[in-house]
């Protein structure tokens, strides 16, 4: 799909479960170098509701970029994928470097964001970094280029549980070198620290307590700057608690999501 002047592969999971159509779909940010392969078990928890994420440029099925961008041309872009599509208002979820995409996207289009989710990440540029030997092999693509690397780092690089690595690695599509530099670029300087308390979404933030990359003193951070935010621990939680936790947090993401409509209903009975 060509959208904001880009072109990028897109992907998009339909509802599948009965009566799903009330439901708004998800908005899903990524990790950096993480391809739509990655999602494939998440999105077996979202047959509730249509599923949208995009690979960014020169990350799997995207072109190279041919220049830099930053947070807010994404957003911006992820707003005309939306566009093309024809949704309008959506929930949002982000993880890691997808979740300051995420942040980004919720306070540039508050209109079209109803809930937001954010997992494994924190505020840019103003955060608690993670442990140094975790963040030097994470800048290190070769992570997705070699398989063996990953999985003899994996632990170091994310913390937490392995149940789920051996599958995760599988689903890896290494992104271009040049892809994944311009998005490790892309934060470079960002924060969300200024906009954070003029956000109105409600907010979930979970955070690993074994996580090395972005400890989860990060999500307290994001918390106490979030207006509407509620701040989750998962126990064992490495980085990935996405995929090693799966069977604990995705059922409470669902939950999450569902509420606003729980609510609606209770109030069309009232």
């Amino acid at each position: 799909m060509r959208a904001g002047g880009r072109q990028l592969r897109v992907a998009v999971w339909k509802a599948t479960e009965k009566g799903a159509g009330n439901k708004r779909p998800l908005l899903f940010f990524n990790g950096i170098g993480a391809s739509i392969e990655l999602m494939a078990p998440l999105a077996a928890w979202f047959t509730d509701r249509d599923l949208i994420s995009f690979d960014m440029p020169g990350v799997g099925g995207s072109p190279k970029p041919s220049a830099p961008y930053r947070p807010w041309t994404m957003a911006w872009t992820a707003a005309r994928i939306l566009d093309q599509l024809g949704y309008d208002k959506v929930d949002v979820m982000g993880v890691s470097w997808g979740g300051g995409l995420a942040q980004q996207f919720a306070f540039q289009h508050p209109r079209r964001t109803g809930r937001l989710i954010l997992a494994a990440t924190s505020a840019g540029m103003i955060m608690v970094p993670g442990d140094m030997k975790a963040l030097s092999k994470m800048a290190d693509p070769q992570r997705y280029i070699d398989p063996d690397f990953m999985r003899k780092n994996f632990q170091t690089l994310y913390g937490g549980e392995t149940l789920g690595a051996d599958d995760h690695i599988g689903r890896i599509v290494p992104p271009s070198r040049t892809g994944y530099l311009y998005q490790l670029g892309a934060m470079a300087g960002w924060t969300s620290v200024p906009f954070l308390p003029l956000m109105k979404a409600p907010t979930l933030i979970m955070m690993g307590d074994d996580d090395r990359i972005v400890p989860a003193i990060n999500g307290r951070i994001l918390e106490g700057l979030i207006p509407n935010a509620t701040l989750e621990i998962v126990p064992g939680g490495g980085h990935l608690f996405l995929v090693s936790r799966a069977e604990d947090v995705m059922p409470r993401i669902r939950e999450f999501l569902d509420d606003s409509y729980e609510t609606a209903s209770r109030k069309a009975a009232a």
